[in-house]
């Protein structure tokens, strides 16, 4: 069963990037194609719900949906993702999608050799600026009215002609295709502009994970081994919930590595199953008879007539 409350992480994107074989389709075509795969499968069922509570059961977990019903369940994936947050300034988030990102190995190659900015404060911002260098060599440093930036950082962003602007922002514009073109300032200066990549937090999107028990690694990502087993029996994860790159198809390649691994989970917990239960009634019906020796004629090797 595959709950599905149609919000993605990336449903913003006007088309993921870096997908063998998909390149630029839309992040909802993607998830109607992968529906209609599943449509031959008769064992698979999908529900547009979300999950509100989830609670682990003897011998799996609990789950409660939107619609107020419960579904119990031996193994659980979570693909639950994240939340990008935006910056409170106007514009961001009617252009995000449109000029605005937050990543730029997803959306840099589409606009390069154009201006672009780097929006954030402190040192994460001076790195995005540093690595946006890839695409374009047209790049400003927007801080929004604090430049907390380390020495040796500041000394790269020089050394590479990048403009740091403490200014504070009031306004991104957007031309008459929809798409940012400009940034204007407070003191009412503005910047030309292709596109922003701005430097936030991107919080766990649910509590699911924290509330059945998860662990968390610094970078807030939910820990697991190398088969997206986490520390709690039968609790899998995939995709943007775990560390790592926030790619879809890296989403993709990790569901892929849960799907065998709960296979094999699934496969190990009926193997046990069946040997306990041949277990039980061997000892319900006691020790078994010993054979009984019987002679045969022509047999004259040891053992032979038993």
């Amino acid at each position: 069963m595959v709950f599905d409350s149609g919000e993605p992480r990336n449903a913003p994107s006007r088309g993921l990037h870096g997908y063998l074989s998909r390149d630029g389709i839309h992040p909802m075509k993607l998830r109607e194609l992968g529906r209609a795969e599943l449509a031959p499968y008769e064992t698979v069922v999908l529900r547009d719900v979300r999950i509100t509570r989830a609670e682990r059961c003897h011998p799996g977990f609990r789950l409660r949906t939107t619609e107020e019903d419960t579904v119990e369940t031996r193994m659980l994936l979570l693909a639950t993702g994240r939340d990008d947050l935006l910056p409170q300034r106007p514009g961001f988030l009617e252009l995000y999608g449109r000029g605005v990102y937050h990543c730029p190995i997803c959306d840099g190659w589409e606009h390069r050799d154009q201006p672009l900015v780097a929006y954030g404060r402190g040192d994460a911002a001076a790195e995005m600026a540093l690595v946006l260098l890839t695409w374009s060599h047209q790049v400003t440093l927007c801080s929004d009215g604090s430049a907390q930036i380390s020495g040796r950082l500041l000394d790269q962003l020089r050394a590479h002609r990048i403009v740091v602007r403490p200014d504070e922002i009031v306004e991104l514009k957007s031309g008459t295709d929809g798409f940012l073109t400009a940034i204007r300032f407070k003191a009412g200066e503005t910047l030309s502009v292709r596109a922003l990549f701005f430097v936030s937090d991107c919080p766990q999107k649910s509590e699911l994970p924290q509330n059945l028990g998860c662990s968390f690694v610094a970078s807030g990502g939910v820990a697991c081994d190398d088969h997206a087993a986490t520390k709690v029996p039968g609790l899998f994860v995939a995709g943007n919930v775990r560390s790592g790159l926030h790619l879809a198809i890296m989403a993709a390649a990790e569901g892929a590595e849960a799907g065998v691994a709960i296979n094999e989970a699934l496969n190990q917990a009926e193997l046990a199953l069946w040997t306990e239960a041949r277990r039980w009634t061997q000892a319900k019906r006691g020790p078994s008879p010993q054979p009984r020796a019987v002679k045969r004629a022509g047999n004259n090797f040891p053992g032979a007539g038993q």
